[in-house]
């Protein structure tokens, strides 16, 4: 296994990031290593846009409304 050093965290987020650990009565470094797996397996919002942006761009843009007639009926009766 690889070591993570992380510098310059406010000591504000240490303190927030401690009372965490508490709360799940786990060490510091065990809800630290549990939040990096989580994150890690988490799918990216710029993963799904990038596929969103794929797809689109296999999308017609205009649809060609030549020859297409609607009949739209008001009131009670179809």
């Amino acid at each position: 296994m690889t070591t993570l050093t992380v510098r310059g965290l406010d000591d504000k987020v240490i303190e927030q990031l401690k009372a965490r650990a508490r709360t799940r009565q786990r060490s510091l470094e065990a809800e630290l290593r549990s939040i990096l797996v989580q994150a890690s397996s988490q799918p990216l919002v710029l993963d799904a846009l990038a596929e969103a942006d794929r797809i689109a761009a296999m999308t017609p843009r205009r649809i060609a409304t030549t020859g297409i007639a609607l009949s739209v009926q008001m009131g009670g009766e179809p």
